[in-house]
């Protein structure tokens, strides 16, 4: 039994998930948004923000694949 069982419970433990996954895709979204305004818009390439929205993208395929294949 682990400490922050005593203070935490599953519905917490799920909103927490849920919330963090949230607001890892609204980052990701931005990022790619920003870009394409920039590339758009002022016509200038941000390969930062490209590898930011494209890193978070592959590591959530990656993680969805090796959590398919464990199950």
């Amino acid at each position: 039994m682990s400490f922050l069982s005593h203070f935490v419970d599953e519905r917490f433990l799920a909103h927490r998930q849920r919330a963090t996954s949230i607001g890892g895709t609204a980052a990701v979204v931005l990022a790619m948004c920003l870009f394409a305004w920039r590339l758009y818009i002022d016509h200038v390439l941000n390969w930062d923000l490209l590898a930011v929205g494209l890193t978070a993208v592959a590591v959530k395929l990656g993680i969805m694949i090796w959590s398919g294949l464990q199950d």
